[in-house]
């Protein structure tokens, strides 16, 4: 009854007091809702990290370096293990190249110097045959003063080995080749093809002494020859090969007088060449014993000069001939003052032809004898300068 009352008197009441109380509901309920905090002071900045950007760079620098190291290290490592497996082991005894021979033949063969054929300050030449008939010219270099082979490192061992295996693989007609070498306790054995005719030293000795003839056209050969293999070693060999020491005692010729180079490259193995007493070295060789291309070239211009001439370098002539001192400088002497034809040798003068191609060598040759080393021609230049003056 009370609640029905109640209800009535509420429904009774003004509109305006209604809408009053309404809004004092609202604004109950809004003020009671709970407000939002903010942000604690510890959220409101983000952390901060001053050094941040410094250590990256640090740790990307160290793991950089790190990697790199490491890179060094293993690729030392591995170009040590690729050396060690290519070395070339150190051979003893005998070391053959040619099938013609054998190893056990030679060995035996060495003790029997059946025929001395030379001798110089670092060697000795001397023919044995072997046991198959076939014979062979034997050249025994005597050791330099503290560096026998039983003295060497193995470091210089190796690299006269090598020297040697470099010069058995050479394949020209005017070089000669390296049959085999021995090592022993106290000197080498090089093994060369023996060639009767002799050197051209011999040759000229007998030119002089009038026991043999060399026609203008023979010495033009001979002369082409030499320089076609010096154009090999130079040219053709990589890497290069020098003579060192080249002279007529060295150079051999055969039954046609087609010359053949020997003792190539030994300069490199053997320092007590005997190249200061030859009269056939570059100025260059002692005023700063510097050996180059070119000081092949001159001793190249000194044996066409013997050639042309027939005269020795050593020969006393030049000490009292003006000008003189030497073959090239009595060669420049004769051709600046237009008498070249006195410098040639008289057993060959003959036809005009021939006069004209070897006054044209006597200038080749001048050319060759510069004291200066970039005024010589090369040896591609010289085979073709002297090719030019007769067919070949």
């Amino acid at each position: 009854m009370e609640k029905t009352r109640c209800t009535s008197q509420i429904y009774n009441m003004p509109t305006t007091t209604l809408l009053f109380l309404l809004f004092l509901c609202f604004q109950t309920v809004e003020c009671q809702e709970p407000k939002p905090q903010p942000p604690s002071q510890s959220y409101s900045n983000p952390p901060r990290f001053d050094n941040g950007p410094k250590r990256i760079v640090v740790s990307v620098f160290l793991g950089a370096l790190t990697g790199f190291s490491g890179a060094i290290v293993f690729a030392f490592m591995v170009r040590f293990f690729i050396r060690y497996m290519n070395t070339t082991p150190i051979l003893k005894g005998s070391v053959v190249f040619s099938p013609e021979i054998n190893r056990k033949t030679l060995q035996s063969a060495l003790s029997n110097e059946t025929h001395h054929l030379g001798s110089s300050p670092n060697g000795t030449y001397y023919l044995t045959p072997l046991d198959n008939g076939f014979t062979v010219a034997v050249k025994r270099l005597e050791p330099t003063v503290g560096c026998s082979p039983e003295t060497q490192s193995k470091s210089v061992k190796r690299k006269i080995q090598q020297e040697l295996e470099k010069l058995a693989n050479l394949n020209h007609p005017n070089v000669m080749i390296l049959r085999a070498y021995v090592r022993e306790t106290e000197r080498f054995y090089l093994v060369y093809d023996y060639v009767p005719t002799g050197s051209l030293e011999d040759a000229m000795n007998r030119v002089r002494e009038n026991q043999l003839e060399l026609s203008w056209e023979v010495r033009l050969r001979i002369a082409v020859g030499v320089i076609k293999g010096l154009q090999h070693l130079h040219c053709s060999c990589v890497p290069q090969i020098l003579h060192y020491n080249l002279k007529p005692r060295n150079v051999i010729l055969d039954s046609e007088f087609e010359p053949r180079l020997t003792d190539s490259g030994l300069g490199l193995l053997m320092p007590n060449l005997d190249r200061a007493s030859s009269g056939y070295s570059a100025p260059e060789c002692f005023q700063d014993c510097r050996y180059t291309d070119k000081s092949d070239i001159f001793s190249f211009g000194m044996i066409l000069g013997v050639l042309l001439t027939g005269r020795d370098p050593t020969d006393p002539f030049f000490g009292e001939a003006v000008s003189g001192g030497s073959l090239g400088r009595w060669l420049r002497h004769l051709q600046q003052a237009g008498e070249a034809r006195e410098a040639l040798d008289k057993s060959i003068l003959g036809e005009q032809v021939e006069e004209d191609e070897m006054l044209m060598a006597v200038r080749i040759a001048v050319v060759c004898l510069s004291d200066m080393p970039t005024d010589r021609p090369s040896s591609d230049q010289l085979v073709h300068m002297l090719t030019q003056l007769h067919s070949f």
